[in-house]
């Protein structure tokens, strides 16, 4: 297992959220996406640590933070990167999906940001992003059905396509017996409990959807990150804002998805993008 340190910070609204660090120089701030926590960015922090001195937060509600709290959305997210970056000086920051999101949206207001990397936000252009499966999600986690919210989760988002051609009627087992068999230290978040997680990240889609043009003079350098097998309506997302902020940069991954990054992906490939973005 890799070994790391902890380290935590207090968010404005007193909530304190808890990160891993590893590694020496310049600080990088890793944000995991939706249903993750650090434990999913592990092996992008150990190829940047090299370079790098890499800070992997458990975002709110996961792990060593405190929970999303009453008033939780995209401010609260800002609040807590904010936090982290003072506290570490971290000046470069990457955020895979809804991470990525928050990456963006910090970058307006969080003037320690110079660099902001972006893996595919889910940043909805006239309704792109397809949130139909969100009532069924809903229902299932109410009733305490985890394996097959996980599955609506997966079907809606049709985020990996191996998965997406299963009928449904073998995934939701099969999503039950790989949550058993996780291998995971105990630092680590079981998939159980990061499955209802993810209402808060439909959250930050439905606040930030149509905000584009909002990044139009974004101050801080801006690499935008894609996979060339990921669904269509992220490519739409990463379309946009390359067309908004006319100095972004852009780099398509050859047979990557949406895990790109993350442990179960290629993250060594998606390091050596960030590590000459982050030198530059």
């Amino acid at each position: 297992m890799t070994e790391y340190r902890t380290g935590s910070v207090t968010s404005a609204d007193g909530t304190v959220i808890g990160y891993r660090q590893l590694g020496s120089g310049p600080a990088v701030l890793l944000l995991h996406g939706g249903m993750q926590a650090a434990q999913h960015l592990m092996k992008l922090a150990t190829a940047l640590a090299d370079e790098f001195t890499v800070c992997v937060p458990d975002r709110r509600g996961r792990g060593l933070s405190g929970p999303h709290g009453a008033e939780y959305g995209v401010a609260r997210e800002t609040e807590d990167l904010r936090a982290l970056a003072e506290e570490t000086g971290a000046a470069r920051v990457f955020g895979l999906s809804s991470g990525a999101l928050i990456a963006l949206r910090s970058a307006l207001s969080v003037p320690e940001i110079s660099a902001v990397a972006l893996y595919e936000p889910p940043l909805s252009v006239n309704g792109s992003v397809p949130l139909e499966w969100v009532p069924r999600y809903e229902r299932e986690l109410a009733r305490g059905r985890l394996s097959s919210a996980l599955a609506t989760v997966l079907k809606g988002l049709a985020i990996e396509p191996a998965l997406n051609r299963i009928p449904r009627f073998a995934l939701v087992p099969l999503m039950a017996i790989g949550s058993r068999l996780q291998r995971r230290s105990s630092a680590d978040v079981p998939i159980p409990a990061l499955i209802p997680t993810h209402r808060f990240d439909i959250q930050l889609v439905e606040e930030l959807a149509d905000t584009a043009r909002d990044y139009a003079d974004l101050g801080a350098r801006v690499l935008l990150l894609g996979g060339s097998t990921s669904p269509a309506f992220l490519r739409v997302a990463l379309d946009e804002l390359s067309a908004t902020i006319p100095h972004a940069q852009r780099i398509t991954f050859p047979g990557l998805g949406h895990s790109g990054p993350d442990d179960d992906g290629s993250p060594d490939r998606v390091a050596e993008a960030l590590r000459t973005f982050f030198a530059a």
